[in-house]
């Protein structure tokens, strides 16, 4: 079993233990009693994952959960633990993608999506996000799948934000 800090705010406030068990981590930790509803999040190298709602259990909130390998494997080497309010959601996180045609094996959505400028990306899961810069004085990004695009704003710049899955299909 792997122990590691449990911080808030940026302080130690309690454990976070990690143990392998075959193709699941168990994930158990604790810190002292606190008014409000805490999440307890496993923070690795590369990514995040909300462990849930802790619990009260005496003078202490405590959660133990099992995730699976496919959901752990994102997080790369676990670092630390930590406790968030309940209501915070998960930071969204967008990295440039100069080359949009390049994250997909689909010849459709390649063929679309080269020389795409201004293009961005993040993945959630399985689950590929890609945004692409809106201007209404232009042809829709991508229309064959337009009843699969969200408008919206990231920053200050309007994009169409799709989905796909890992075989490239488009989510809702």
């Amino acid at each position: 079993m792997d122990k590691f800090p449990l911080m808030l705010e940026g302080k130690p406030a309690g454990e976070l233990a990690a143990e392998r068990e075959g193709l699941y981590t168990l994930f158990s930790a604790r810190f002292p009693l606190r008014a409000g509803l805490w999440c307890a999040w496993a923070v690795g190298d590369q990514g995040e994952l909300r462990l849930g709602v802790m619990e009260p259990e005496g003078d202490w909130s405590v959660i133990r959960r099992r995730f699976s390998g496919r959901l752990t494997a994102p997080l790369g080497r676990l670092l630390r633990g930590e406790i968030r309010p309940a209501g915070e959601k998960e930071p969204e996180v967008w990295e440039q993608a100069p080359a949009p045609d390049r994250l997909f094996r689909a010849p459709l959505l390649c063929r679309q999506l080269k020389g795409t400028q201004g293009a961005l990306s993040r993945k959630v899961g399985d689950v590929r996000h890609l945004a692409l810069p809106y201007d209404p004085g232009k042809p829709f990004p991508l229309t064959a799948l337009f009843c699969f695009a969200r408008l919206r704003s990231i920053g200050e710049t309007a994009y169409v934000v799709y989905a796909f899955d890992g075989q490239d299909r488009p989510v809702f």
